[in-house]
């Protein structure tokens, strides 16, 4: 069944609207015609079984026919910071990135970075990015569509990590701690931190934004970190990890990293 994430003030208590590329999609491609019925969503907290009502040039109406349980996402928000690769590979990233299940796509420029930027063309490259983003999160029926960065500074990115639960950056050194390992550990330290929040008498209503672990993984470019890109990230309080004993293409490595967290989350039969 087609889904639809809509702007929230176009989902009301007994129907939606659909409009946009959305609608143009719906009458156009679909050839949706009174009677159907899709799934919309807000992408923040309500979900729903829609009829259609009504067709206009631009627009589709709705009655809302059934609410849906939003439980389609992941127990753990996974951060995929990813050195700009070349050619549409960050396109890839993002679609196959958002079906696996991540939260938010980071881009960023690190020293072996091939890319340059172009400011005139960052702002429609980023809408695509969204764009993909969009679209895999409703081919995979996501509840919420990930968020998709503009392009970060090395130094940038570091900050940012802060934010995080557990940061890893995968380097193909030998002595590498293995992400298996790490990302068992971060759950384990995140769910005792959980449960003693639940027992806690003094939680504040603000303290249920944390309960899913934040976890990032870095991933370089073709041509990898340099090794004082790794000392800055451990120094950050970032860990390297490995991600086994053959070496990945970046994209590759993005999208084997985030399925072994899912996995061991729980979210892929772990």
């Amino acid at each position: 069944m087609q889904r639809y994430f809509i702007e929230p003030e176009l989902f009301a208590d007994s129907a939606v609207v659909i409009a946009g590329e959305d609608a143009h999609h719906l009458i156009r491609v679909m050839r949706a015609k009174p009677g159907d019925e899709v799934i919309v969503s807000d992408g923040v907290s309500r979900e729903a079984l829609v009829r259609i009502t009504e067709l206009a040039k631009d627009k589709v109406s709705a009655d809302i026919v059934e609410r849906l349980a939003m439980n389609h996402e992941p127990a753990v928000e996974v951060w995929i910071a990813q050195s700009l690769p070349k050619g549409d590979k960050m396109e890839l990233v993002i679609q196959k990135g958002t079906e696996i299940g991540a939260a938010r796509f980071v881009p960023f420029i690190s020293d072996r970075t091939v890319v340059q930027l172009d400011a005139k063309k960052e702002v429609k490259r980023l809408e695509r990015w969204q764009r993909i983003a969009k679209e895999a999160a409703e081919q995979a029926h996501r509840n919420r569509i990930p968020e998709v960065d503009a392009p970060l500074t090395w130094k940038q990115l570091l900050q940012l990590s802060s934010q995080a639960d557990a940061a890893w950056i995968c380097y193909e050194k030998e002595n590498g701690l293995e992400l298996r390992e790490q990302i068992r550990a971060a759950l384990s330290v995140h769910r005792k931190d959980k449960a003693g929040a639940v027992v806690a008498e003094s939680l504040a209503a603000s303290d249920h934004s944390k309960q899913k672990a934040t976890l990032m993984l870095i991933v370089g470019p073709e041509g990898g970190f340099s090794e004082h890109e790794i000392e800055e990230a451990e120094e950050a309080g970032c860990r390297s990890v490995s991600l086994g004993r053959r070496i990945l293409r970046t994209e590759t490595a993005a999208m084997v990293g985030l399925t072994c967290i899912m996995y061991e989350s729980g979210e892929m039969g772990g």
